[in-house]
């Protein structure tokens, strides 16, 4: 009686028969669950209720074998499918209410055809949730809910064409925050009630793989329309960078539709359908997403245990900072128990990436170090590994702070970095890391600088390249993380290179012009001594403003600033010289046939220093 009411209320199961038994039981002694447990178990092993058992499940046969060995779809009739789903809780009502008498014989036979019975409804609901799942992706439209178009030239069908062989390619997604129904809300409806039954009848699992292959196919085919390839990492690996490239740019687009938009619509579809069932919507979350998703992290997996070459950073960032905007999502979409390890697999990878970043720049040091002192640049100009590293080190540093997340994390320990001096310490991990860059730059270029057989261009050589460096560094990232004072550190470095450049080359000129006291010197031995200075005067000015006019330098603000110190040092000298000289009367009216150069004559030969040789790095080259 108990289990009657309970069936009328429309709770098919054993927990609310105790609990009207219990509410009995409290009016008379005789209702407990204890006094009836006997007369309970004689009525249920009676032959008569035996017979009505059997009666039962031949009733339920009669019902149910009509839709199951039907041909026709039995949810295309609304009726139909409420009449089948009203037979499939009736016998799993039945098997649940003797199930607990599975020790009488007679009722075990009976139970035993109700499960054969159960599974060929199972069967039957299998196939329906298929189709049904089939039917409503058919009816939708993935273009038309994710951002495609038509492959199409000037928005018309290209000759010879039919339209249904377009091919549909991914536009471009500024708006993450779309959720998309890829079933129609009726469906879903009737998924559900078909889900709840199967887990009830304790085919749960069935039912998600069901589920799971039909929506695979859809996540697959959508990604692959935004261009991501099924690619294992031996595939990426053999592929030319370039190729790499383009795929990144395919497979950043794809994992940000993927994880922002179909990922999340495919987990709320799932709870829809398995509402209530927490356990069914998880596993069958896990078992749509989980091939796309490895197929996803593969390929950023592949990137980071790929080549560690310089000029691989730049996509690297982007994959690196691609995948790690997205593990917020990756920790809501895969936190439970069946899709945690794509999490935790989502982690790892993001940091196997820093660590290739972290090795990319430990991979451009061995470039710096290992770039040969052999040939000089003509004239002193611009070493390529000068304007390679500064450049690449400015363009880096755009992505400050993603580099210096990855330095944090994976940058040398300070004793790594002997050379740099005490205020590093109180740095960040990436700024030591560019000054340690920067002494090997330095030290390389000092080496290389030694090539030069003439002192003066060995120092107009460092005056090029460090110029070169603080200027790239100035009003920059890369000026920010190395400080003010690494700034003027270096400025004054040029300085000093200036002064050694021009004490090497024009203090020996300078030095002609020297008036030595003449008070004990005989006018004939003062005019001699001064037609000596300026005959040498001439000819090493001459050689020095031949040799030097093919020398270069690249900064044409410095290059003025050093004319003008020549100058500065030079016409005063020149001039006070020639007056001296042109007074000595031994000399007599014979002084142009001594003196070569005008004052302005001077100056113009000192305009034609640095114009550089077809050889070197030139200002127009510059970048």
């Amino acid at each position: 009686m108990a289990r009657h009411i309970a069936k009328t209320l429309g709770h098919n199961n054993n927990v609310m028969a105790d609990d009207i038994l219990q509410i009995f039981s409290n009016f008379d002694g005789r209702f407990s669950k204890e006094n009836l447990s006997e007369k309970v178990a004689v009525a249920d092993t009676d032959p008569r209720t035996c017979a009505a058992l059997d009666h039962c499940l031949k009733a339920l046969d009669r019902r149910i074998s009509h839709y199951v060995s039907s041909d026709h779809p039995i949810w295309a009739d609304s009726a139909d499918a409420e009449a089948f789903l009203e037979a499939v809780d009736d016998l799993i009502a039945s098997v649940a209410e003797w199930n607990h008498l599975t020790a009488d014989k007679s009722i075990a036979t009976c139970l035993a055809r109700a499960e054969d019975m159960l599974q060929h409804a199972m069967f039957r609901l299998e196939d329906e949730f298929r189709s049904l799942m089939e039917r409503g992706g058919e009816s939708f439209d993935l273009t038309e809910n994710l951002p495609f178009e038509s492959e199409e030239e000037d928005e018309e069908v290209r000759d010879g064409e039919e339209e249904e062989d377009l091919i549909p390619v991914a536009m471009p997604v500024t708006d993450y925050d779309i959720v998309i129904d890829a079933l129609p809300s009726a469906t879903i409806n009737d998924l559900h009630e078909i889900a709840k039954r199967m887990v009830a009848g304790s085919f749960g699992k069935e039912c998600s793989h069901v589920y799971s292959s039909c929506r695979r196919e859809f996540l697959e085919e959508s990604l692959s329309r935004l261009g991501l390839q099924k690619l294992s990492i031996e595939d990426v690996q053999k592929m030319p960078w370039q190729d790499i490239e383009d795929e990144i740019e395919r497979w950043i687009k794809a994992s940000n539709v993927g994880l922002k938009i179909l990922f999340p619509s495919e987990r709320r579809l799932c709870d829809r359908i398995f509402f209530g069932f927490s356990s069914a919507a998880d596993f069958s979350f896990m078992e749509v997403c989980r091939g796309s998703t490895v197929q996803m992290l593969n390929f950023a997996d592949a990137v980071a245990i790929g080549s560690r070459s310089p000029d691989r950073l730049f996509r690297i960032l982007d994959v690196f900072e691609t995948l790690r905007d997205l593990i917020p999502e990756f920790e809501v979409l895969f936190c439970d128990q069946y899709s945690m390890s794509l999490r935790n697999e989502a982690l790892t990878i993001w940091k196997r990436l820093g660590e290739a970043i972290r090795g990319i720049f430990m991979e451009l040091e061995n470039l710096i170090r290992r770039d040969p002192a052999k040939a000089a640049v003509p004239g002193g100009g611009l070493h390529p590994i000068t304007r390679y590293v500064m450049n690449y080190l400015r363009a880096a540093c755009r992505s400050q702070q993603t580099l210096e997340q990855v330095f944090e994390d994976y940058g040398h320990p300070l004793k790594e970095f002997p050379k740099i001096d005490d205020r590093m310490h109180s740095s960040s991990s990436l700024s030591v890391q560019m000054d340690w860059i920067m002494e090997l730059l330095e030290s390389n270029l000092e080496a290389k600088s030694r090539i030069y057989k003439d002192p003066a261009l060995c120092y107009v050589f460092l005056i090029n390249n460090c110029k070169y460096i603080v200027q790239k560094a100035e009003d920059s990232e890369l000026g920010a993380l190395l400080g003010d004072d690494w700034i003027k550190k270096h400025t004054a470095k040029i300085r000093q290179y200036l002064m050694q450049y021009q004490r090497s080359s024009w203090n020996k000129v300078f030095g002609f012009l020297k008036m030595e006291n003449s008070d004990s010197i005989p006018p004939n031995a003062i005019a001699k001594s001064m037609k000596e200075k300026l005959k040498s005067f001439n000819m090493v000015f001459d050689e020095l403003c031949r040799v030097q006019s093919s020398w270069f330098i690249f900064d044409e603000q410095l290059k003025e600033e050093i004319r003008i110190s020549i100058e500065k040092l030079l016409l005063p000298a020149y001039r006070k010289f020639i007056g001296r000289f042109q007074s000595v009367a031994e000399v007599g009216k014979n002084t142009d046939k001594y003196v070569k150069y005008e004052t302005e004559d001077i100056e113009v030969k000192l305009n034609d220093l640095f114009q550089g040789s077809s050889g070197s790095t030139g200002s127009r080259k510059r970048s």
